[in-house]
């Protein structure tokens, strides 16, 4: 019978929190020690996907293990349309300039999840094709004000009022939308001996974060 493990998430984003929280496992969240901007500037020669990727595993590889076997499991989630990333807006401004570029389009969210259990390595990429609506210059307002999505890339929430900007979505785990592809990461943890859910009381989890 496989050792239980403890399950680090390296990531303080509410939304992983929230995502991982799903699975009705026990987890502790901790902040990577990386600067991501840092090493967006570093590696502007990879393209979207293997960036996602990238970033992901150097979030992972951040958090130091305490003692085996521990498990960490990182994230990280790009827009890209023509091959350009877009990236968190942070300001309404620049909300309103990607909402613009992205109405009446199709654009690509890639979203990269790697799962470290020292030294085995498992990553996984999805890739989303999302089609917005042609959105005029008041609908995106209307949009901006209902949800301020400022911190999310391509900004907007598809599982709030974001919804309704879109056409057509055409996705494999809709899970990884909202930041975490959950399929994946099941099938993953379940080859590593995770119950899941685990057996104490899944509403205990969120307890376990710190």
């Amino acid at each position: 019978m496989r050792e239980p493990a403890g399950i680090v998430l390296a990531s303080s984003s509410k939304y992983r929190i929230r995502e991982l929280a799903r699975l009705g496992i026990c987890f502790r969240s901790i902040a990577p020690a990386c600067d991501e901007e840092k090493l967006k500037a570093a590696t502007t020669y990879l393209e979207p996907g293997p960036l996602a990727m990238h970033l992901a595993l150097a979030k992972a590889n951040s958090v130091p293990i305490e003692a085996p076997p521990t498990i960490v499991i990182a994230g990280d989630q790009l827009a890209t349309v023509d091959g350009i990333v877009l990236g968190k807006p942070a300001t309404r401004t620049g909300a309103e300039a990607q909402l613009a570029t992205l109405a009446g389009r199709d654009h690509l969210l890639l979203t990269a999840v790697a799962i470290v259990r020292r030294p085995e390595v498992f990553t996984h990429l999805d890739v989303t094709r999302l089609t917005m609506r042609r959105l005029s210059a008041a609908q995106i307002e209307r949009y901006l004000d209902a949800d301020s999505p400022y911190d999310c890339a391509g900004s907007y929430k598809i599982e709030e009022h974001g919804i309704s900007l879109f056409e057509r979505v055409e996705s494999v785990d809709p899970s990884a939308i909202t930041g975490f592809p959950l399929i994946a990461i099941t099938t993953i943890l379940l080859g590593l001996g995770v119950e899941i859910p685990c057996r104490s009381n899944p509403d205990s989890v969120l307890d376990q974060i710190g």
